[in-house]
């Protein structure tokens, strides 16, 4: 009998957006990746459905092989991603789909426990709290699945937790999914993994080649590894029978996709939990008011080894020295005199983040972006948008004055300052132009865990998921860089970021915190000196609802950029009207022009976000002809980290 199926070919266009029917043989189905006659060329395209009529009129082709398969509840998955995302089932089937067709492979059995690592499998007695979040787990794992937040301070022991889960799954004959921000960053949490399960685990991040990407799947498809430790992507490992996914660090802003599809891992996470009755642990010390409200807490409280350490504010408005305070160059003079180590952080990179001439009073800005350029220690000034680079002038280019301030500090000029002041401590950096050497960021942490004077500096990823043995001291040198951002998570954010730093510090000693600030009354800056997590989450759920703010409402951001400053602001006008007065909608309002082009957002605030942007998507695919010949294109993202 002839058996027809619909088949979505892998390609991004929009306008091919719909399934084609083919003839397939008797051994596909659902998830099938089959290779097709698609126009004059071959194509990848996956199975989404079988034994469908075939519409009247049309003659359909044979799929040509089956080449690999796609574990149907991904199917679903990436379905209701471009449903819900706004984007294409082309783009986002190739989200789940293999990279290449599979080589064969001789089929593989889970590993088995004596091939895990006898040192592991018996680690450390559990605390109470960390007892009565196991067992929460593995409750909800016996009974459907579910959705929880584990909470706990830095050292609260979150990790010992996702590991028992994991094992807990793996005892069942069920998989596992751990997902951290970025995985270069958090060797130490992949390294437990391996400690603990051996080759039973697989790691997926965007570092990997094509090649290496399809072996890690096939590991895992084929049963090999299963368990998963990867970056935001590793959400679509196909893990079949999955049992527990793992988010770390949940409030980490790097688990939102920013092309599309602009996906958030943790959004996916949960709605793949949904679909295979798994459970989703989000875990961390400082969670997102989202979860917070949403979600069943589970709380750790505070750190197992040692108490939280001391935080101390310095008021920089009665400081004369600056980016290096009085309190904080005695803290490290202590430091190299008794040995030890200390983290600082200062959130921008290069010597000075910008350059003002002091007679006219023209800063140097990048002629492609509305920003001031950076400069670098290479005498260069850069624009950490676009890229673009040029000489620092000796003379103004605007008025020819020779009098150029460098106004403010970046990592460069606090690792000059530093060098100078403290030459006892090895001072190491790391930043993204630390970092662009391959291997850097893994000889920077080795020289900083080798060292026994050091002082470890750089912008926010040294805050991400170190524990590095004798640090003693963590220090904020400007805790104002992002508070006066426009951005309603600008104070979240902020508070995050101190105090997950502050966790890098007294892990296995009493550890000492510095937070330089202009604005030491800030909500942020005062609650995360006293670590209160609840009264800043209190107060932020409060504001965001009276403001109609996630996780009360939900926001889509339209953004549209064109070659002139008009254009976007005029199209998005027509657009606000077209989708009439049923949602609150915000703007158009002008945005920094970026890599040379103008742009202007609209961003909606609803209770129905996909309505909203299947609304807009289709006002904007009916006005596409006209907006291409004005130059303009547009970006429909719903759930923005940012507005």
């Amino acid at each position: 009998m002839t058996r027809y199926a619909s088949v979505y070919p892998l390609v991004t266009a929009r306008v091919l957006a719909r399934p084609f029917t083919y003839e397939v043989p008797a051994e596909a189905g659902k998830g099938s990746v089959v290779e097709v006659r698609f126009g004059n060329a071959r194509r990848r395209g996956v199975v989404t459905e079988l034994d469908v009529p075939l519409p009247d009129g049309v003659e359909a082709s044979a799929v040509e092989r089956i080449a690999d398969a796609v574990p149907a509840p991904l199917v679903d998955l990436a379905l209701w991603l471009a449903d819900y995302y706004g984007s294409t089932p082309g783009r986002t089937l190739q989200l789940v789909a293999p990279v290449k067709p599979k080589r064969r492979k001789l089929q593989a059995s889970p590993a088995s426990r004596a091939a895990l690592g006898s040192e592991e499998l018996e680690p450390a007695s559990l605390s109470e709290a960390q007892r009565r979040a196991l067992a929460r787990i593995v409750e909800l794992l016996e009974s459907g699945g579910g959705n929880l937040l584990l909470y706990g301070a830095t050292g609260s022991g979150k990790t010992e937790v996702y590991l028992r889960a994991c094992a807990a799954a793996l005892e069942r004959g069920l998989g596992a999914i751990v997902l951290v921000p970025e995985i270069a960053l958090t060797p130490q949490t992949v390294g437990r993994f391996r400690a603990r399960f051996g080759d039973g685990i697989a790691v997926l991040h965007s570092a990997l080649t094509d090649a290496e990407r399809r072996d890690e799947r096939e590991r895992i498809a084929s049963g090999e590894a299963r368990i998963v430790v990867g970056a935001r992507s590793a959400v679509f490992a196909p893990v079949e029978r999955l049992g527990v996914i793992c988010v770390d660090e949940e409030h980490d802003q790097s688990y939102k996709q920013e092309s599309d599809p602009r996906y958030d891992a943790r959004t996916v996470a949960a709605k793949r939990a949904a679909l295979e009755g798994a459970v989703a642990v989000f875990g961390s010390a400082t969670p997102r008011p989202e979860s917070w409200e949403r979600l069943e807490r589970v709380e750790l409280g505070g750190r197992i080894a040692a108490p939280l350490p001391t935080v101390r504010v310095i008021d920089m408005r009665r400081e004369q020295g600056y980016p290096l305070s009085a309190p904080l160059l005695a803290e490290l003079g202590g430091i190299a005199e008794r040995g030890g180590k200390a983290i600082l952080l200062l959130n921008r990179r290069g010597v000075a983040p910008a350059l003002h001439c002091r007679a006219c009073g023209v800063s140097r800005r990048c002629h492609l972006c509305d920003v001031a350029l950076t400069l670098h220690g290479d005498g260069s000034l850069r624009c950490h948008h676009c890229g673009f680079s040029e000489l620092a002038p000796a003379t103004c280019p605007e008025c020819g004055s020779p009098d150029l301030a460098r106004i403010g500090a970046g990592t460069q000029k606090l690792e000059r300052e530093l060098a100078a002041k403290v030459p006892e401590l090895e001072v190491i950096r790391l930043d993204a132009d630390a970092l662009e050497r391959p291997g850097a960021l893994h000889d920077a942490l080795t020289r900083f865990a080798a060292t026994d004077r050091a002082v470890l500096v750089g912008t926010q990823m040294v805050a991400k998921g170190h524990h590095f043995p004798g640090v003693e001291l963590a220090a904020v040198v400007d805790a104002d860089t992002g508070l006066g951002l426009p951005d309603f998570r600008a104070e979240e954010r902020t508070f995050q970021l101190l105090t997950q730093l502050a966790g890098r510090s007294g892990r296995d000693a009493p550890g000492r915190v510095i937070v330089q600030t202009f604005q030491p009354d800030s909500r942020a800056v005062a609650l995360a000196a006293r670590h209160d997590v609840r009264e800043f989450l209190a107060g932020e759920l409060d504001r965001r609802r009276a403001l109609g703010y996630p996780p009360f409402r939900h926001l889509v951001r339209i953004v549209c950029t064109g070659p002139d400053a008009a254009g976007p602001e005029r199209a998005l006008a027509e657009l606000k009207a077209g989708l009439g007065g049923g949602e609150e909608l915000l703007g158009p309002a002008p945005l920094l022009r970026l890599r040379g082009r103008h742009r202007a957002q609209l961003v909606g605030k609803t209770d129905r976000p996909r309505a909203l942007a299947a609304r807009a998507a289709a006002l904007l695919s009916a006005a596409a002809p006209a907006m291409r010949r004005a130059g303009l294109s547009v970006v429909v993202d719903v759930d923005p980290q940012s507005v």
